[in-house]
């Protein structure tokens, strides 16, 4: 064997870069990009309900012919939360035939966004519902007993997220709902009674009418059963309260939204999972003192950045309790505001 030096003639052929061969990859050929389409001809349709990474969705809501659609989340949403009553782009087959999926590739910006969060400690929050322009509580006059507290958190949650709060007392054959609904006089506040043999279907009815309305409560107050009474092709599953615990069985597992239809008008009803805690994590304590409409119009005479607390010098409020202007009712809301903002302030 002899070694060639740079400058020896031989017969071997001179290479460089230009002539190396390399085989093209047939799954990367083109270069990436970040250029998405437009989608001109995507869909809107309404998110029903959430099912392990499937959404059901419904194409062409006011027309005849609506139908739902199994749809995935495309590439373009990436991590973005859709949730129940999302208003969704969709493309790709959309006819709901089985077997067949849809996707989604954007979301219609919302007009509302009810969150909660674990605890009133917890920043993380938990999206509840998009696009809701009501809320109604349905609280048990009695197994299990209201809770005064609970249903000052959906207010204040309601009213943060620019939502109508309505209010429905169940199982008033148990009970006199009275005292309880003392606790919440002199709010703006549409009160509905039902008992066994009374439920008020009809009026609740007229409310729904052209608005989407979440329905939200304690594990079992009833609020499935109303469901079922307002939708009855609804098929949402009742429970009943532990004689030892006074708690209620958690039976809605997930949000699902229902078309209501009634004699005066069609809306639509979006049921909730039962929940026996409200936090308010996400909230600004700036406005919570909205969800006590009467306090807050007695506020505008505060000094500027009153706390409202009890150690809060000059405040209005305190002041009209201490002179007996808001009775007893005005003294324990003051109350549940004082304990709510309490809470915000220890963080």
């Amino acid at each position: 064997m002899s070694w060639l030096g740079p400058d020896d003639d031989d017969d071997e052929p001179d290479f460089d870069e230009a002539d190396v061969r390399v085989r093209p990859n047939p799954k990367a050929n083109r270069p990436r990009t970040k250029r998405r389409p437009a989608h001109a001809d995507a869909q809107i349709a309404r998110v029903l309900g959430v099912d392990r990474g499937r959404y059901t969705v419904l194409v062409d809501e006011d027309l005849p012919e609506e139908h739902a659609v199994l749809a995935v989340r495309a590439r373009e949403l990436h991590r973005t939360p859709i949730v129940t009553g999302d208003l969704a782009r969709i493309v790709g087959d959309t006819s709901g035939a089985e077997g067949t999926l849809a996707r989604m590739v954007g979301i219609a910006p919302r007009t509302s966004l009810l969150r909660r969060s674990a605890d009133d400690t917890d920043q993380v929050e938990r999206i509840v519902v998009a696009n809701a322009d009501q809320m109604l509580v349905v609280v048990a006059a009695a197994d299990p007993e209201p809770r005064e507290r609970l249903v000052d958190r959906y207010l204040v949650a309601a009213l943060d997220a620019g939502i109508r709060p309505m209010l429905v007392v169940t199982k008033t054959d148990l009970a006199d709902p009275a005292r309880f609904l003392s606790h919440f006089e002199g709010l703006d506040l549409l009160v509905f009674t039902s008992a066994r043999d009374d439920m008020p279907v009809e009026r609740i009815g007229e409310a729904l009418v052209g608005c989407s309305t979440v329905f939200v409560g304690h594990s079992g107050v009833g609020k499935s059963t109303l469901v079922n009474a307002l939708v009855p092709t609804a098929g949402r599953a009742t429970g009943h309260v532990n004689v030892v615990t006074g708690r209620g069985r958690h039976t809605s597992s997930s949000t699902v939204s229902l078309r209501y239809r009634g004699p005066a008008g069609a809306g639509w009803v979006i049921d909730t999972p039962g929940v026996r805690s409200f936090g308010l994590g996400h909230v600004d304590p700036a406005n919570i003192l909205k969800g006590f409409t009467d306090l807050d119009e007695i506020a505008k005479e505060c000094p500027r950045g009153c706390t409202h607390l009890p150690d809060a010098p000059d405040c209005a409020i305190a002041e009209a309790v201490e002179g007996g202007l808001l009775g007893p009712t005005g003294a324990a809301r003051f109350d549940s505001l004082q304990r709510l903002l309490a809470t915000f302030a220890e963080k």
